[in-house]
């Protein structure tokens, strides 16, 4: 069962749902729109996926490979990788802090 964002919380910003789910290997959108929302517990419509798509594309954090059928594959690159490394580093220490005074009070 997918796992929701908690109560009150905003879901997690579109372009870091594409480039974590991007992350293990290309997808097409229908797949992205899986996996993100087995990851995430959010279903992103077509129209965010798709813009969210068009934007990373444009700023060179994915690329889109050649289509086998009507479905185009996309994968990060290296720019896109660093990105995604980046954000995380940065949840991850965010979380840790948090989570640190949470358990000192």
């Amino acid at each position: 069962m997918p796992r929701r964002p908690a109560p009150g919380t905003q879901p997690p910003d579109p372009t870091l749902l594409i480039l974590a789910s991007l992350a293990d290997g290309p997808k097409h959108g229908y797949a992205m729109v899986i996996d993100i929302e087995a990851l995430a517990g959010v279903r992103l419509g077509p129209g965010t996926l798709y813009a969210a798509l068009a934007r990373l594309e444009g700023r060179g954090m994915i690329e889109a490979l050649e289509a086998s059928d009507r479905r185009r594959p996309y994968r990060l690159t290296g720019s896109g990788r660093a990105l995604l490394e980046a954000q995380l580093a940065a949840m991850r220490e965010l979380a840790t802090a948090g989570l640190r005074r949470l358990t000192a009070t």
